[in-house]
């Protein structure tokens, strides 16, 4: 049985068949009232109406009942919220504002007193950063259920600041239970804003345009998942635009229409104070599609171009490796490849490459590394890495540094590993769930040879490796995530004259000439083990803003698996163990201080 007057439509005591009835969506708008547009199939439970367009499906008993199961526990899971937060306590008591901030709500913002007493906005005298005293402050509070999980305060100078140590969460999260759709807004006045012109299910995030959306993985499983429809109304300036883009790729361009304001509004407050509710309703009704994949306008990117012209041309993430700096930055969006014979430490350069990336950044990460098995033996290897320690007792490495390094690796960096055919396609579609659940920017596969290969009949290797870099580029641009990939080269054979083995080149990869042509990187890993340097070549950067290629020499230190800087010299004239210098050692900890207040 299926309960179509639970979804507003009246079968009329049909139990079967398909009918006409009146589309409830449209009738207040319409003259003819009578008329009996939408179309309604009992039996599989599709409705559309020829009027408005409305299509939509009314589940059976079955499915609602299988629905409320996943919804009950899943709502289970995110009641099991993490318990290292700082938890303010609601003051029931300060629910009164003052006649000021009362009437700057109302009068000023245009936010109706329904709303504030809805949205529990709170006044209160807090001690402000900003201005190094106390000032008296609106008081926006993030519940979850009925507890109080975190509150922004916002002085009449436009300071701000959240409680210390508390969970960042998304602004009137329990709006979105239950829903098929949802506005998320950049700011607490443009929800209440929405809210004012009739919507139910309305967010903001919480820090503003900061594209860190770490605070969305907790609830992307009980909240966002089931939602067909996500319109997003955030701020038309260039960092509204870049966390519009972000959130796009979060939660799916399928799903996701964009807000626009109109002239002189760049947000949905704004739009409610100059033109009113009617208009602000109408604007969020009208939010259009993202543009179809593939294809653009100058229109389309107005706002990308707009921002740089008025911003130029920056350089990429650095990683705090100065030569290589100098030489070579990174963007998201792009495929590195990264080359060099067995045993030259290509691997573990690539560790702290993203490592270094994650801790100045806050890109996390996503491995795909079959060699690295057991998984707990990559961990150790980052572990020396993020503590500067050897993973071993009464070796520096203390309990408290563990779970320091545990805590992080648990929040940022997350592996792939498969039973069975490892295709990439497989890898591909594991790595997009790391995206849209974990947030992960980074994706290293490592290496290339252990992916199970299946070349199409009658299509040749070179063929084959050209469609699958494709693949990866596509997948680095539609997921703006940076993707590594390490590629062995070609049996390297020396010279008969010298012994010497040639220096590996991009163009020396097994397979095809494509991994130098496709590559936006082309990075070489070479280590002289008479000299005991590792030279790092940038062979190729695609873009020039990023850098201008070049090499970088290191000191691999085997105590805590870090690549130093050093300086090394290439006159014949200076004995072989002397050609390195300027090495300084680091034994520091990486590892970001916890807070504690």
């Amino acid at each position: 049985m299926r309960n179509f007057s639970n979804y507003d439509v009246d079968i009329r005591g049909k139990s079967s068949g398909v009918l006409k009835t009146i589309c409830k969506k449209c009738l207040p708008t319409r003259r003819n009232k009578r008329d009996r547009s939408l179309r309604v199939n009992i039996d599989t439970g599709h409705c559309h109406c020829y009027h408005c367009g409305a299509d939509f499906y009314v589940p059976d008993d079955n499915e609602e009942r299988e629905k409320a199961e996943r919804q009950a526990a899943r709502q289970r899971r995110a009641a099991v919220a993490p318990q290292h937060f700082q938890r303010p306590v609601f003051d029931a008591a300060k629910t009164t504002l003052s006649e000021a901030a009362e009437r700057w709500l109302v009068e000023t913002r245009c936010i109706p007193q329904s709303v504030i007493a809805r949205l529990r906005i709170t006044e209160q005298e807090e001690f402000m950063p900003q201005s190094a005293k106390k000032e008296r402050c609106v008081c926006f509070n993030y519940f979850e259920g009925d507890q109080l999980i975190n509150t922004k305060f916002r002085s009449g100078a436009k300071h701000f600041k959240m409680v210390q140590g508390a969970e960042l969460i998304p602004y009137n999260i329990d709006s979105v239970l239950g829903q098929t759709s949802c506005i998320i807004h950049e700011g607490e006045l443009d929800a209440a804003s929405s809210i004012a012109a009739g919507f139910k299910s309305v967010i903001s995030v919480p820090a503003g345009a900061n594209s860190n959306l770490s605070w969305l993985d907790r609830f992307m499983e009980t909240h966002f998942e089931d939602l067909k429809e996500i319109i997003i109304a955030v701020d038309t300036d260039s960092a509204g635009l870049r966390l519009r883009d972000e959130l796009i790729n979060r939660l799916g361009a399928e799903r996701c229409k964009v807000v626009t304001y109109g002239p002189e509004c760049k947000d949905a407050n704004e739009h409610l104070v100059k033109y009113g509710i009617q208009s602000l309703r109408i604007v969020i009704e009208q939010a259009a599609e993202v543009p179809l994949e593939g294809i653009f306008t100058a229109t389309d990117l107005h706002g990308e171009l707009r921002a740089l012209f008025d911003n130029g041309f920056g350089p990429g993430a650095e990683t705090g490796w100065e030569a290589m700096d100098k030489i070579c930055t990174y963007e998201r969006g792009r495929n590195v490849y990264v080359t060099g014979i067995p045993g030259s430490g290509k691997s573990e350069w690539v560790d702290e490459l993203v490592l270094r990336l994650c801790l100045r950044h806050q890109w996390k990460i996503g491995f795909f590394s079959p060699e690295n098995h057991p998984i707990v033996y990559h961990y150790r290897k980052l572990v020396e890495k993020l503590t500067g320690r050897r993973f071993q007792n009464a070796c520096g490495m203390t309990e408290g540094l563990l779970a320091r390094s545990e805590e992080f690796l648990a929040e940022n960096i997350s592996h792939i590993s498969l039973k069975g055919n490892v295709a990439p396609d497989r890898v591909l579609a594991k790595a997009r769930e790391l995206v849209v659940r974990r947030g992960c920017r980074i994706l290293v596969f490592d290496p290339l040879n252990r992916f199970d290969h299946n070349p199409l009949p009658g299509q040749t290797e070179t063929q084959y490796i050209s469609n699958l870099l494709n693949k990866f580029t596509e997948f680095a641009m539609q997921y703006n995530c940076l993707l590594i990939v390490v590629a062995h080269p070609r049996k390297m054979n020396r010279n008969p004259v010298t012994g010497a083995t040639p220096r590996v080149g991009m163009y020396d990869i097994n397979g095809s000439a494509d991994f130098y042509n496709k590559a936006d990187y082309g990075i070489v890993v070479e280590r002289d083990k008479e000299v005991g340097v590792t030279r790092v070549y940038v062979d190729k950067v695609k873009f020039k803003h990023l850098g201008a290629g070049g090499v970088a020499a290191f000191v691999y230190d085997p105590v805590n698996g870090r690549y130093l800087p050093c300086e090394e010299s290439h006159d014949p004239s200076v004995p072989v163990d002397k050609r390195v210098s300027g090495t300084v050692y680091d034994g520091t900890c990486w590892l970001p201080e916890k807070e504690v207040f």
